[in-house]
């Protein structure tokens, strides 16, 4: 069985966008999709088949006010309009619906990774837990801590999965890959700060305090977590997709032009996968 693993990364997603429509091009077929974040988005539009959707929201509609700005933070202080992104968006009726009966008809299942506020522990949402017009578990997963108030789904309220389980690769053996494609969104050797993790910490400390101290250890928790793949990688159980470099490009920059490059950019490295899924 052979897994795909999206670890999202906002606007900067739109490379693993590319990686996976590259691979819808090819027919490349995977047994199980983990996403987490914006990640999570792109795995859900390839399990539909729905190729070029993802690219349509990032170069389109996220620079509509509804999708994010400042115009929503001070009306609702949620700088992301998640219920409009992946609800008024992407429900039947929708401008761009995702094909939630291509989803529950394709055999291979998935895990939207989102972080339990109070609890700092992952959720793992599976095919089992989706009902049509009802992408909560997705809302939760890509909910920016700070950006966004923690977004309510069945009985908790959920924050961005990276802050818990940023590269869920362990989850996927656990469900039985035997193989696993690791698309990233920053170059393989990057070295980050978590100076800005710290300022977002100390923001979240008061209400969410568990949350606060696993946005001080995310980037640490998302490094072991890549050495951990490398070394799986060396073994021939993992292959890693990452772009060589991302510019200026951040989490939520709103550059069209990087963000098309980004995607193109993904799906040509797609053609590393090739002959890792044989």
């Amino acid at each position: 069985m052979i897994g795909v693993i999206d670890v999202g990364g906002g606007l900067r997603g739109s490379y693993g966008a590319g990686v996976l429509d590259a691979c819808l091009r090819k027919g490349v077929h995977f047994d199980y999709g983990a996403g987490v974040s914006a990640g999570s988005a792109n795995i859900l539009s390839y399990l539909a088949g729905q190729m070029g959707r993802n690219y349509t929201f990032y170069t389109e509609y996220t620079f509509r006010k509804e999708y994010m700005s400042l115009a929503n933070f001070l009306k609702t202080k949620d700088y992301l309009g998640l219920d409009y992104i992946y609800g008024t968006l992407s429900d039947d009726g929708g401008e761009y619906p995702i094909d939630y009966d291509g989803i529950m008809n394709n055999p291979a299942d998935f895990a939207v990774v989102a972080t339990d506020a109070l609890t700092g522990k992952p959720m793992y949402y599976a095919k089992k837990d989706y009902q049509r017009n009802d992408l909560g578990f997705l809302k939760g997963s890509c909910c920016v801590p700070v950006a966004d108030q923690p977004y309510p789904y069945r009985d908790h309220l959920l924050f961005d999965g990276a802050l818990s389980d940023p590269i869920p690769y362990e989850h996927c053996f656990e469900a039985g890959c035997d193989k696993i494609v690791v698309i990233l969104t920053r170059p393989r050797d990057e070295v980050r700060s978590n100076e800005s993790d710290l300022r977002l910490a100390k923001l979240l400390e008061h209400k969410y305090p568990v949350a606060a101290e696993n946005m001080r250890n995310r980037i640490p928790l998302y490094q072991k977590k890549l050495q951990e793949c490398f070394a799986l990688e060396k073994e021939g159980k993992v292959l890693i997709v990452a772009p060589d470099s991302i510019g200026q490009m951040k989490t939520l920059t709103k550059d069209k032009a990087a963000i098309k490059d980004l995607y193109v950019k993904g799906f040509h490295d797609a053609d590393s996968i090739w002959d890792f899924v044989g």
